[in-house]
Order: C-alpha cells, then sequence, then structure tokens
C-alpha cells in the first residue's frame, strides 16, 4: 500500500488534494513528510487529546509532595559524600562511559537572530558561539580525564544543514569530526481540532518537532543509540543549547547517578520565588514527576516550611544523567514505557480546501509535544542533585531582559569573578557584582571553579585586571 493510499483509507486523504499540480520535486518533498507520519499513532492522538471528552484528563496537585533533592554543601572539598561523588563520576570519564548529548534543534529567532541558535555569539570578549562553548568544554574535559567524550547533537529540520555547515567551517572546533554527530529530532503533524492535519501549502503539510522528549527516540532512529552501545558508553549528559553555563559532564552529578544506580538523574534549581517560571520535582505517590509552572497550583508554590522557606522550591533546569539502556528500554518496540505526548493549541499558518492561505485571528489547531522529563516517573532510583545559578544555568532566551544574552554575558562574568576571588585576587566590581573591566575565562583555561584554580595555580600568570582581560 503507498502512502497515498494509506492517507485515504485513514481518514486524510485531502494532504494528497494537489498532487496533480505539484511538479516532481515537490511530490518527492511530500512523499517524503508522509511517510514520517505514524497514521495509527495520530489516530490515537487525536482521540485522547483533540477530540471528545478525552482531553488530557485534570490532575488533582493537592495530594503532592516536594521531591526530595542532595543539597549542595558550601564546600564541596569538605563534605565526604560530595568527595566520594566526584571521584565515581571521575572514574566514569575516565572509563570512556560518557557521551555529551545536546538539544540544539532551535533557531535564534527570539534573539532576533537569524540563524541556529547554537551559532549565536555569547561570551563577553571573544564572541564565542554557544556551539564553541560547548566544544571547548568538551576539549577540556576530554584533556582532564583522557577520554573521548563524543558528543550528540540532535538539530530539527529547520536548522540541519546550517549546523553541520558551522560546524565544517569552523573544522569542528578541533573536536574531530569522527566524535561530534548529528541528528535530526522527529517532527509530528499539526492537527485542526477536528483532527485533520493542516497543510502549510499545496504540497507541504505543517510539520512540528515532536518535542524535546522526541530526543530519545530520535537517539534511537538517527542510529545514535547503537553507537553508544557498541563503543561502551552507558551514560548521556543531556543539556539543552541555550545553556552556555552548564557543566557538559559534570563529575559530581554523574557520581550520584552511579552509586544510587539510578536509571534517570536531574540537576534542581532552588526557586528565586514562588512564581518563577520553572518546572517543579514532586513527589506524586512513590513517583518522580515534574509538574510545569503554569499547571501547579498557587497553593503549593506558596506553601512554606516553619522557617519560611517554600516547599516546592526543587526547579527544573533541563540538566540530566540518562542511563543509555534504560533509554533502551524506552525505544524498544512494543515497550511498556510510553512517553505521552501532550496537546499545544497554536495559530498555524495553513492553507485551505482550494489551497488559499487561512486568515487566522485565532489558533486553529493542535501541536503534539513530548517532554524528556517525563521518562522521570519510570526510572528506577532518580536522583536530583542540587545546583547553583552561575555554576550551571543562565539560559539564552529572550532579546532584552531575563534571560537574555544580555543577562548571560552579566552573569558569566560574575563567575569567573568568583573564581578569582577564590584565588585572591581582588577586582573592582560595580554595584550589581559584575566586574568595571570585562573579564572572559576560556573553557580550556578553566571550565569550572576546579579546573580554573589548577590552572590559575600552575600557570601563575601576571595580569592586568584594570583593563578587560580574556583568559586563555
Amino acid at each position: 500500500m503507498d502512502a497515498r493510499e494509506a492517507f485515504e483509507i485513514g481518514g486524510q486523504g485531502h494532504v494528497f488534494a494537489f498532487w496533480d499540480e505539484l511538479d516532481d520535486r515537490k511530490k518527492s518533498s511530500l512523499l517524503g513528510q508522509a511517510e514520517e507520519i505514524d497514521l495509527a499513532e495520530l489516530e490515537t492522538l487525536v482521540s485522547n487529546l483533540v477530540k471528545g471528552d478525552n482531553i488530557e484528563s485534570e490532575v488533582d496537585y493537592r495530594a503532592f509532595r516536594p521531591a526530595p533533592y542532595e543539597p549542595m554543601p558550601d564546600d564541596l572539598n569538605k563534605d565526604q559524600k560530595w568527595v566520594h561523588a566526584k571521584e565515581i563520576g571521575e572514574e566514569a570519564l575516565r572509563g570512556g562511559r560518557v557521551a555529551a548529548f545536546t538539544v540544539a534543534g532551535g533557531q535564534g529567532t527570539r534573539l532576533g537572530y537569524d540563524g541556529p541558535k547554537g551559532t549565536f555569539p555569547i561570551t563577553p570578549i571573544a564572541n564565542k558561539t554557544l556551539f564553541q562553548v560547548f566544544a571547548e568544554k568538551i576539549r577540556a574535559s576530554r584533556d582532564r580525564f583522557d577520554s573521548q567524550l563524543p558528543w550528540y547533537i540532535m538539530t530539527s529540520h529547520a536548522n540541519h544543514e546550517a549546523t553541520e555547515s558551522f560546524f565544517r567551517k569552523h573544522k569542528f572546533f578541533d573536536l574531530g569530526e569522527e566524535t561530534v554527530k548529528f541528528f535530526r529530532q522527529g517532527r509530528m503533524p499539526a492537527v485542526d481540532f477536528d483532527g485533520r492535519i493542516l497543510m502549510e501549502s499545496k504540497g507541504k503539510i505543517a510539520m512540528s518537532p515532536d518535542g524535546h522528549g522526541g530526543a530519545l527516540r530520535a537517539l534511537d532512529r538517527g542510529g545514535a543509540l547503537a553507537e553508544m552501545v557498541s563503543k561502551g558508553i552507558d551514560l548521556l549528559s543531556y543539556f539543552q543549547v541555550d545553556n552556555p553555563h552548564v557543566q557538559v559532564a559534570d563529575p559530581y552529578f554523574l557520581g550520584f547517578h552511579i552509586q544510587s544506580g539510578s536509571e534517570m538523574s536531574s540537576k534542581m534549581l532552588p526557586k528565586a520565588y514562588e512564581k518563577e517560571k520553572l518546572g517543579h520535582f514532586c513527589l506524586n505517590g512513590d513517583r518522580l514527576e515534574v509538574v510545569e509552572y503554569s499547571d501547579i497550583p498557587d497553593e503549593l508554590t506558596s506553601k512554606r516550611d516553619e522557617s519560611g522557606n517554600l516547599l516546592f522550591i526543587a526547579g527544573s533546569v533541563a540538566i540530566h544523567v540518562v542511563s543509555v539502556p534504560f533509554i533502551q528500554k524506552i525505544v524498544e518496540e512494543d515497550s511498556p514505557i510510553s512517553l505521552p505526548f501532550h496537546k499545544v493549541v497554536k495559530k498555524i499558518a495553513c492553507v485551505d480546501g482550494s489551497g488559499a492561505s487561512k486568515e487566522l485571528d485565532a489558533p486553529n489547531g493542535v501541536k503534539f509535544e513530548m517532554f524528556v522529563f517525563d521518562a522521570l516517573p519510570f526510572a528506577k532510583n532518580p536522583v536530583i542533585v542540587e545546583t547553583t545559578r552561575l555554576g550551571d544555568f543562565s539560559p539564552v532566551k529572550n532579546a532584552i531582559g531575563v534571560d537574555s544574552a544580555d543577562s548571560c554575558r552579566k552573569d558569566q562574568q560574575k563567575l569567573f569573578a568568583s573564581w578569582l576571588a577564590h584565588e585572591g585576587v581582588r577586582l573592582e566590581l560595580g554595584e550589581d557584582g559584575i566586574p568595571l573591566n570585562r573579564i572572559e575565562i576560556s573553557p580550556l583555561f578553566g571550565y569550572d571553579k576546579g579546573s580554573f584554580c589548577d590552572s590559575w595555580k600552575a600557570r601563575k600568570l601576571s595580569v592586568d585586571f584594570s583593563k578587560d582581560v580574556y583568559i586563555a
């Protein structure tokens, strides 16, 4: 049965309504899109999430409890539990068990930037791109632990070619082309409120990425999972492309994951205030779940303990360690583990039955997305480990204001200043704690506090901080 016949039988025959008007190239492209779609899966999603009363059932969050987490001590080097976790994580890195995994399908549209978000310049002096920052952190980790630490990058159909071209242009930042692997994120068709697939044009289905939760099955479909298994890699360090502060392979985090026998672990950031826009780590019975900030009721986010501290304080920052065998269980055929799709109601550009563009003054359809944190309830012994904002989280999402390129560059300088202060360097700071003269430290010199301090002591640099300083 060919695709056209299958879509006709499946009640989606209108996808090919303009077939005879298309040239050979557009016909081939449309068939390629159609072959991406699992019609049986789509029919189930339409039935469960779009039609009738079975639309993402309401959840009573009042029975949810704050999830426990491993708190970060004031001095990591004096806490034996953390020291031991670090030793275990470093052993895993030296043993070649770890790969870095970046979700990088986004474009820089919200930043006012035309291109893949990973190619956006973000450092305060050298103007290194997000991808270069991660690449240098990976290079530094390889050198420190004498390991390969391969890098898997999930792109989207919109930016795949541009991303690969960017890496080729920059000679893969000296990582070695064979150690950096790209694969595309999966896509799902958008549908109207009757479940009919929307057409972006006469020869193009309205397709959209299937969410960061689609990363796990994309690893499998793109061949990355099989490659990891063949190389003896059993730990995946997952992070998103818009966060240059992230530790690409944190030994402490890896160690806590390994010693607890966890299948999936997450970092948490203490919320700065009740309504901060972070997902909440919660216990639903004995299941660990992340509840979106838009879903959790105010009565829970405002709850405090006897000391006045927020009870639901553990915020999700999309940093995980996932065991490769766990991913294999999720993606295997007939797996009992199935990440749910969520519906997102949107204005979706499309054409009508005559092929003319529709005027949209209200949402007209539904997109389907999966969230990677929905794997947590299925994981054995999940662990949550505390982190800090400067040490791990300063995302670049907006053109101005909070979580912007400007705020991120300021946070980088605060971080670098804190490392220097630890080594006795006194800098002139503004009222906001930012050095009056710009500072940038290359990850190749120091990618975290420990590696920086080691390099600083070994190199014994004489630096004039009365002007902008780049330390490489």
